[in-house]
């Protein structure tokens, strides 16, 4: 019989695959994982597993695919795994049924220094507010979503013109590090978890990380350039801060901006002017500068480089 501690993992996107293979890697025996149930979708709307389901399968790992993890079924399935520790990673609010089981606890990875950025879209808040250093939290689970008692955190600073998904893609790899050193402590008994609390010093502003809507992502040409920067970067690639762009023809087309630039003092033109010699500069005036835009996309194409979207469509621009 395996007397290994088992280990169940709860995680959907890509960003948590990372942290399951060094799970994997570092030769803990994965009982299970959980996942989001296969979604329709494409244009022929088939099935579609998550990025976490596909590695389980490809490591033949035993899935669970709850739609309601408040389901009896599924709690008496996992309690069926016998989990010594679970660990989350970008996954979804459970009950205290699932999260209080394992008899060592149910730690998760946050993309923030918790306290801050508490919610769902850290890395975007983080940038979008200007941030230069946030960091990684793995704390345990309580009934208040990321209030639970920290156990490691690890800082990470944040360049200069670095966007959401380049930071993104940084942080899912050193996360499954801190995800594998916290398990190594629970196991050890070394974990000292400390409360939120003694974090919350008089007069520290605690910034929230809601989920991202459309509102979120339209661009206000009013506001300062560097906010509008900010703001383009901390959304990049998706969902992308977009606009509206009108053409010679009087119609209006959605587009996204995914890599930018800022300078101020700008062209002087009114907020939302566009300058361009329809070659390879586009800008956009803003409250006190311009923004430069190096890569786009508009409703139904790919990506492109600036340049190769005024060969196509600088003609038609006003």
């Amino acid at each position: 019989m395996d007397d290994r501690p088992r280990i169940v993992f709860f995680g959907t996107p890509e960003f948590a695959v990372r942290s399951l293979k060094a799970i994997r890697e570092s030769g803990y025996l994965i009982a299970g994982v959980v996942t989001a149930p296969d979604k329709p979708a494409g244009r022929g709307m088939k099935l579609r597993s998550s990025p976490v389901r596909m590695y389980a399968g490809e490591n033949n790992l035993p899935v669970l695919q709850p739609e309601r993890l408040s389901d009896p079924f599924f709690i008496g399935r996992l309690s069926e795994l016998g989990p010594t520790i679970q660990v989350i990673v970008a996954f979804r609010m459970m009950p205290r049924a699932v999260w209080a089981m394992p008899r060592l606890g149910s730690f998760n990875l946050h993309a923030s220094l918790l306290p801050q950025y508490r919610g769902a879209a850290p890395i975007n808040w983080a940038i979008i507010n200007g941030e230069e250093e946030t960091g990684l939290t793995t704390f345990f689970l309580k009934e208040k979503v990321d209030t639970g008692d920290i156990i490691l955190r690890e800082k990470i600073s944040i360049g200069r013109n670095e966007t959401a998904g380049e930071l993104h893609d940084r942080m899912k790899v050193q996360g499954a590090g801190l995800v594998v050193r916290t398990i190594e402590s629970i196991m050890e008994g070394k974990a000292r978890a400390s409360s939120q609390e003694y974090l919350v010093t008089p007069g520290l502003q605690l910034k929230p990380a809601p989920r991202i809507f459309t509102e979120n992502c339209r661009i206000d040409w009013e506001q300062p350039s560097e906010k509008i920067f900010n703001l383009i970067r901390g959304l990049s690639p998706m969902p992308a801060a977009f606009t509206m762009l009108k053409m010679s023809d009087n119609t209006f087309h959605h587009l996204k901006i995914l890599k930018a630039g800022y300078e101020k003092p700008g062209s002087a033109l009114p907020p939302g002017s566009l300058v361009t010699d329809k070659r390879s500069c586009l800008k956009i005036s803003a409250g006190d500068g311009d923004i430069s835009i190096y890569e786009l996309q508009l409703s139904g194409k790919k990506s492109m480089k600036t340049a190769d979207f005024l060969r196509g469509f600088g003609s038609r621009l006003i």
